[in-house]
């Protein structure tokens, strides 16, 4: 459904390219972590795949149209939420009115039932731009996710959500997801969405570390908190706690744990040797 192919770009002024010969496939709909260290261009790379950014070099196919076209029929199926946005000075009423037409799946029953979740559904009265940081997050997450697009790229959205908002994301989110939707959530928060992922891609500036379903990485790794000093000494990685450490060991089939994010994270841009060998075939 969305093919990236040697995608290369670079901002004015600056010599280093920000995304150098990045390649990725999404064959299939799901919920998709997009991960990576500062300046690995994870950000960069979600206007790149929406098309407001032209690269250097290389493509985005989705569906098998360059994004960079600019077709009605693909920017009608595709919704961005940037990390920092800005709504206009009117009522949510005016601004389905201006904005839903160019969405011809867009459903305000849908997009009630997500104000719903949010606990935001009784700000119809008041003008978006009189609404708090995480209010006006929550407002334009629903009319993302009501426009009903086949793509969906989201930039850090748990920032300027409080504790019970982060929550109520993860419930929105889980409850929209299907096979003919992709999701892509680029985020440092980890802890946000570890749970309500399908497949984990780790980038960084030059090359994807990881790429894989979160059932295949659950397959090979156990993730495991222990006090078990054998353990410990053996693991592919660790990450010393109070008392215990957060570790990951090869899975030999004994084990059924749940990805940890920050973890797996450390062990892809630290142990590439490891994450080849297991998932990189090619690569090793």
């Amino acid at each position: 459904m969305l093919k990236i192919e040697n995608l290369s770009f670079s901002y004015p002024r600056r010599r280093e390219p920000v995304v150098d010969d990045f390649s990725l496939d999404i064959a299939e709909g799901g919920i998709y972590g997009l991960l990576g260290p500062n300046g690995a261009g994870k950000s960069t790379l979600l206007y790149l795949i929406s098309g407001l950014l032209t690269p250097r070099s290389g493509k985005v196919l989705f569906k098998d149209k360059n994004t960079r076209l600019r077709l009605p029929e693909t920017l009608n199926d595709i919704f961005i939420v940037p990390e920092e946005l800005t709504l206009p000075a009117v009522k949510l009423d005016s601004y389905i009115k201006m904005n839903a037409p160019f969405y011809p799946r867009f459903s305000r029953e849908d997009l009630q039932r997500h104000l719903a979740t949010f606990e935001v559904d009784d700000i119809a009265r008041y003008k978006l731009t009189s609404l708090s940081m995480g209010q006006r997050k929550k407002v334009f997450m629903c009319f993302a996710l009501a426009c009903n697009t086949s793509l969906l790229l989201m930039d850090e959205p748990t920032n300027g959500l409080d504790i019970p908002g982060k929550a109520a994301f993860r419930r929105f989110i889980a409850s929209s997801a299907s096979d003919d939707r992709i999701i892509v959530i680029s985020t440092h928060q980890v802890r946000d969405i570890d749970r309500i992922l399908d497949h984990v891609a780790i980038m960084d500036r030059h090359s994807l570390l990881l790429n894989e379903s979160i059932s295949t990485i659950t397959d090979k790794l156990a993730f495991l908190n222990t006090a078990d000093r054998s353990l410990i000494d053996n693991a592919l990685i660790a990450q010393p706690g109070l008392g215990n450490a957060q570790i990951i060991v090869a899975n030999d089939g004994s084990y059924d744990t749940e990805v940890n994010l920050e973890t797996l994270f450390e062990l892809a841009t630290t142990r590439r040797d490891v994450i080849d060998s297991l998932f990189n075939s090619k690569k090793a």
